[in-house]
């Protein structure tokens, strides 16, 4: 687990750093460094269920919004038939830009999530 943790933390600070020329980075370095901050206290044994939690809803908040957003994922998968957001760096369109936003909020609540599980079956000794 610590290696998964370090792993995680090393790649959420990258991604934090990358997010310095999006247009809200604001919202994102954060977003991405408080994922880190997790990370980092679990890669050093310390872990925070209820800081999982709270990240993970207000993560899971923002996805549900960017879903169900007018360029967002839902209109990705509908309207654009699932085109290809990968092909480029470049967000030509904005519907890959809340897209891949999406993603990156799912890949945190997942982390997060299997960091609660660990804690968990940790505190119960298994």
């Amino acid at each position: 687990m610590k290696l998964f943790n370090i792993i995680w933390c090393i790649l959420f600070i990258i991604f934090a750093g990358l997010q310095y020329n999006d247009p809200d980075p604001y919202i994102w370095m954060p977003i991405y460094l408080y994922g880190a901050a997790c990370c980092a206290l679990a890669a050093m044994g310390k872990f925070y269920k209820k800081a999982y939690v709270a990240g993970s809803l207000v993560y899971l908040c923002y996805a549900v919004y960017k879903f169900f957003d007018q360029n967002g994922v839902w209109d990705w998968a509908t309207k654009h038939h699932g085109e290809n957001i990968a092909e480029t760096m470049k967000a030509s369109q904005p519907w890959i830009e809340e897209t891949r936003e999406f993603f990156g909020l799912f890949i945190l609540i997942a982390v997060l999530m299997i960091n609660y599980i660990y804690a968990g079956r940790k505190k119960a000794g298994k």
